[in-house]
């Protein structure tokens, strides 16, 4: 069975750059607080340090 991440979304996606906002998109973040669950592929892991100024994650 493969970990799984817990990601939060803290800061805004206001004024940032157009790939961290599809980033944060793509993982399903939309709003401050939101905490979606991911498992934690080399490509999650990867999309989350490119936004990690923005969120943040533990193990689920």
């Amino acid at each position: 069975m493969a970990k799984k991440i817990k990601v939060k979304q803290l800061k805004s996606a206001i004024k940032r750059p157009q790939n961290q906002k599809r980033t944060l998109e793509a993982l399903g973040l939309k709003r401050i607080g939101q905490v979606v669950e991911h498992e934690a592929t080399a490509s999650i892991v990867g999309m989350v340090n490119t936004v990690k100024h923005l969120v943040s994650t533990e193990e689920a």
